[in-house]
């Protein structure tokens, strides 16, 4: 089953994917088992990739990043000349996104005894804030 994206969701891959080299080439015997295999392998390891595909017929390339999205579960990202952009998320990296994407833990302050709190009051606790210090000028 392919995957269907958004336009904005498209347009930013093919964006992430311009610096890219292709990672995959279609040889002359076409779209084997063992290159699937190997797509397969390439998007769990960086999710977005291009392929080559040493192949003159337009068609038949369409046709391929059409075999190659149905049977990977993958989206289209663009098909220009004989270059083939391909995504899919992998669940892994997901996982790590939302993790750096959550806020940190909101640090608490250490409580003071009532001593402490009296000495930082009249300043004469160090670290504190309310301490001016004797500029000179």
């Amino acid at each position: 089953m392919k995957i269907q994206l958004s336009p904005a969701e498209r347009q930013k891959l093919k964006g992430d994917a311009h610096a890219l080299s292709p990672l995959i080439i279609i040889g002359d015997n076409g779209l084997t088992a063992s290159v699937i295999r190997e797509i397969d392998r390439t998007l769990k390891a960086h999710e977005l990739i291009k392929i080559r595909a040493n192949n003159d017929e337009r068609d038949v390339r369409a046709a391929w990043l059409e075999e190659i999205c149905n049977a990977l579960s993958a989206a289209p990202v663009q098909l220009i000349g004989k270059t083939l952009v391909v995504w899919r998320e992998n669940p892994e990296k997901a996982k790590e996104r939302r993790r750096a994407a959550l806020p940190l833990p909101v640090r608490k302050e250490k409580r003071l005894s009532k001593h402490q709190e009296e000495m930082r009051a009249s300043g004469q606790m160090r670290g504190t804030r309310t301490r001016r210090r004797a500029t000179g000028k």
